[in-house]
């Protein structure tokens, strides 16, 4: 409704500058210098004031200049005193130009920004530019030509060879921001601000680390659901990490974690900064996500080759034109041309050629992306076959990307390609790596529309039973739970373990043994051995009672002598596990700083370091998402039909891995848990042993207190879930939605009247198109919330038998406005249950969602002939004004 929060930073109309003495430049720091070179070698159109406090005046008279940014370049111990006066002239937004500022000195600004109701870009910053309007405002370079491109960065260096590259490469961006350690506006906010800056096209992110988990995925998930972000960190190794700490002084979680957090939200990590180049060259070109199928167009067989086997390691797919196509094309190109796998046009092919080939793959629906390849031939010609290749960009509709070989004689091929806007790369890999980046962006759109639904279709966990656990355990002063403990923690959640029974002496345990039947395992169970293989506390495939009395009492010896100060509660008795030809399964549960908690899986037993194999996926899980993670283990390959062996049953595995997040998010105490092995096979699952590692609730992450505020990615939150009684009978439920109420929103919008479309869309549309219903529906409960009146239906069949039938009659909706305590509501009710009390109840739910999540106000625009939906505003409390940007609407405020 309103400008974006951050528009009076990124956006000026006016500036005032702080530099000190700007009539004596030797008096300057080198970042005021750099500051007012920049500024004013530009063409910005806003209003700009150079402000000396010795010189300009009284403070009252200086307090008289308005301004929408205050840029500071002074010494530290002028930054106070200038931000103070900054907010005298009603200044919203201030940069400092800085560098060297402690920890100790950040606080205590941004302690008096938030006071003076400041939002600070810095300190420790070197400042950004906006090209579009001619703002240089920072010591960062010259400015960069003005493009769909935007580039975030926590290094100053990488920013200044970031657009000394583009500068060659005719780059061009749309803002340029570089965020230092201990800056109040970051990474989060920035992004923010990209996500609904019309300008950019597309995001380019450098990061060492960050400080709020839940806060920097809240924002890049916005930002990837609008537009394509791709994320260069730095700290792949732990020496790496430590650097980047002691650098950035932000925290660094673990590699892998970041890799998942980063697919989870939707963007695309590159490894290397030459792939951040290769990726700004497509991005640059405005390409949008594709599939994997990527078509190699080549004069030469070696270069070819070497695209397709960089295809098949990057995981992509070689796409391959359709025997039509093919058939259509063969008459049109050189004899010796081959189009059995690589579209190879042969040693003779000229321009025409390349151009038939490259329109054949842009019609063919097997193809989603062209890299084209010339290798300079005798009597060849680069520059023409590359004005051939510009001459069909544009009629391509898909990616086109091109590798012109060599050095010397492809000079001028290379200039008329960048400047018709191809990709232009000078090995194969690198134009394949490319188009790997833009295929796993389309990859990880998938997985950033999982919102997981409830676990309605399983049987609810027994919560507090689990909690009763973990507390009688923390009063003992103890983190580790022992094999019973664990075991009856899954238990809790419906996860399938062993029987397992604790024996305190040999005799009890060859009863317990017998009556199980044959083979057993033996188990040390003491709270102070965590891996009871390292105190041979584990004895396995035990046939008799004799043997087990034996290996009980051999047992204790050992532990005993091993462990001398262990507590020991006896040996716990299970029943081997049956499954012959059984896999043997590793789930986990790592706790990251900052992400939190992380679900690994992979293969499993007593090699399982060895082995190596984990993938990671932040929770909540659904049923996609499980799905996904299995399948990017390398044990994946062993579950379908393997040397004889049935195919598991992977549905039971993806149920565990839904228990197992729904024991994460609802146990905030979890820190570590390790089931293995998980033996499964055709029939089922079982978990046969289990350690898990608990604490104290962590303090929520980002300071939010709330039920789940250790997680960075909310679940959803089944606690708003009301049933209410309907005026004039019946009853219906108010819910938060979910990602399979999209068809029924679709229906509401549908049945609606024209006049009530209008009210709400203000729009004559009849349905919400794909990409609206999906924003509607895969939403992000931290930043926003949706709450659905559903109303169960009875309908007879011409047999007479009543059936139910759920449907949305009523949605609340509001989203939080990028200063992060107001939000914006919108409202509708289906039109033939208006009068029912449905509209009052949906807006008086949202509003207690929204003060839960502390926001401070709930505001809308209603269209000003909308009289119901005024009068009920207005019986509801809420203050009625006009809205001055547009007479047709009422600005409708409420505080919460």
């Amino acid at each position: 409704m309103d400008q974006h929060y951050l528009t009076p930073l990124f956006a000026p109309r006016s500036i005032v500058v702080f530099a000190g003495q700007t009539g004596e430049p030797e008096t300057l720091s080198p970042h005021a210098r750099a500051l007012l070179a920049a500024l004013k070698a530009q063409r910005y159109q806003g209003s700009l004031q150079f402000v000396d406090t010795q010189t300009s005046g009284t403070l009252a008279d200086l307090a008289q200049v308005k301004a929408d940014l205050a840029m500071i370049a002074l010494p530290p111990a002028e930054i106070a005193p200038a931000m103070e006066l900054a907010a005298r002239m009603a200044c919203r937004t201030v940069m400092v130009l800085s560098s060297g500022i402690g920890a100790e000195q950040a606080a205590e600004l941004h302690r008096l920004a938030r006071r003076e109701g400041l939002y600070l870009l810095g300190p420790n910053c070197l400042g950004f530019q906006r090209p579009v309007l001619g703002l240089n405002a920072g010591a960062i370079g010259a400015l960069a030509d003005a493009g769909p491109l935007a580039l975030v960065s926590q290094s100053g260096s990488l920013t200044a060879s970031m657009l000394d590259w583009a500068e060659k490469n005719a780059v061009g961006f749309s803002s340029v921001v570089s965020v230092g350690p201990h800056t109040s506006v970051g990474l989060a906010e920035t992004l923010d601000f990209l996500a609904s800056d019309p300008h950019t096209k597309s995001i380019l992110v450098y990061m060492e680390g960050i400080s709020d988990a839940r806060r920097f995925m809240s924002a890049l998930r916005s930002a990837a659901s609008a537009k394509p972000v791709l994320v260069l960190k730095s700290g792949r190794r732990p020496e790496g990490n430590e650097a980047a700490q002691t650098h950035s002084s932000a925290i660094v979680g673990s590699d892998d974690v970041f890799d998942a957090a980063l697919r989870r939200a939707g963007a695309v990590r590159v490894k290397s900064f030459v792939e951040l180049f290769s990726a700004a060259k497509c991005l640059a070109s405005r390409y949008r996500p594709v599939g994997k199928r990527l078509a190699i167009v080549t004069n030469g067989g070696g270069p070819g080759v070497l695209a397709a086997d960089w295809v098949n390691e990057i995981d992509l797919q070689l796409g391959r034109l359709s025997p039509e196509a093919a058939a259509a094309l063969r008459p049109q190109l050189p004899e010796l041309a081959s189009l059995a796998d690589l579209i190879d046009l042969s040693e003779d092919a000229g321009p025409e050629h390349y151009e038939a080939a490259i329109q054949a793959a842009n019609h063919d629906h097997t193809i989603d992306g062209l890299l084209v390849i010339y290798s300079p031939k005798v009597g060849g010609d680069a520059l023409a076959v590359a004005q051939a290749v510009a001459r069909c960009k544009a009629t391509i509709a898909k990616p086109l990307l091109s590798c012109w070989m060599g050095d010397a004689s492809v000079g001028e091929a290379r200039v008329a390609l960048n400047d018709a806007s191809i990709p232009s790369f000078r090995t194969p890999e690198a134009g394949v790596g490319a188009f790997g980046n833009l295929s796993q962006f389309y990859q990880n759109q998938l997985l950033l529309q999982q919102t997981p639904p409830p676990l309605t279709t399983l049987a609810k966990p027994d919560i507090e039973g689990a909690r009763l656990v973990i507390e009688s355990v923390l009063a003992e002063r103890r983190k580790v739970l022992t094999e019973m403990e664990s075991k009856t923690l899954l238990s809790a959640f419906h996860i399938p373990v062993t029987e397992t029974i604790l024996a305190r002496s040999a005799h009890e345990a060859m009863m317990i043994a017998t009556q199980m039947g044959f083979p057993v395992a033996l188990k040390i169970d003491s709270p102070d051995i965590s891996h009871k293989s390292d105190v041979q506390g584990v004895a396995l495939n035990i046939m008799s009672g004799t043997a087990v009395r034996d290996a009980y009492n051999d047992m204790m010896e050992r532990v005993s002598h091993l462990q001398p100060k262990a507590r020991i509660n006896g040996v716990t008795v299970q029943q081997m596990a049956r499954a012959r030809r059984g896999r043997e399964i590793y789930i986990g549960v790592v706790t990251d700083d900052p992400f939190g908690p992380v679900i690994a899986f992979g293969a499993g037993g007593t090699m399982i370091e060895l082995i190596n194999d984990r993938a990671m996926e932040l929770p909540p899980l659904n049923q996609y998402l499980a799905r996904r993670l299995i399948d990017r283990s390398r044990v994946a390959e062993t579950l379908g039909e393997w040397r004889g062996a049935s195919a598991v049953d992977r549905e039971v595995l993806e149920q565990v891995l839904l228990r197992v997040s729904e024991m994460v998010c609802e146990l905030p105490q979890l820190r570590e848990m390790d089931i293995n092995p998980i033996i499964i096979d055709e029939h089922g699952a079982v978990a046969v042993d289990a350690r898990i590692v608990i604490d104290s609730a962590p303090q929520a992450i980002g300071g939010r207190a709330n039920a789940y505020g250790h997680l960075p990615i909310l679940p959803y939150p089944a606690r708003f879930e009301q049933i209410w009684p309907m005026r004039g009978g019946g009853e219906y439920t108010v819910r938060p939605i979910h990602t399979a109420d999209a068809q029924m929103l679709q229906e509401l919008v549908h049945n609606l009247s024209p006049e009530s479309r209008y009210f709400r869309f203000v729009s004559s549309m009849t349905e919400l198109p794909p990409a609206m219903l999906a924003k509607f529906t895969l939403i992000d409960y931290d930043r926003e919330m949706a709450l659905v009146a559903v109303y169960k239906e009875r309908h007879a069949d011409e047999q007479g038998e009543i059936t139910e039938r759920e449907r949305v009659i009523g949605v609340s909706r509001y989203i939080t406005n990028p200063d992060q305590t107001t939000c914006e509501f919108s409202l509708v009710v289906a039109d033939d249950f208006g009068g029912k009390g449905l509209g009052s109840r949906l807006m008086e739910s949202i509003m207690d969602v929204a003060r839960e999540r502390g926001l401070s106000e709930i505001q809308g625009l209603v269209l000003a002939n909308n009289d119901s939906m005024l009068r009920l505003m207005r019986s509801l409390g809420f203050t009625v004004k006009s809205y001055p940007d547009d007479p047709d609407f009422k600005l409708v405020t409420h505080a919460l």
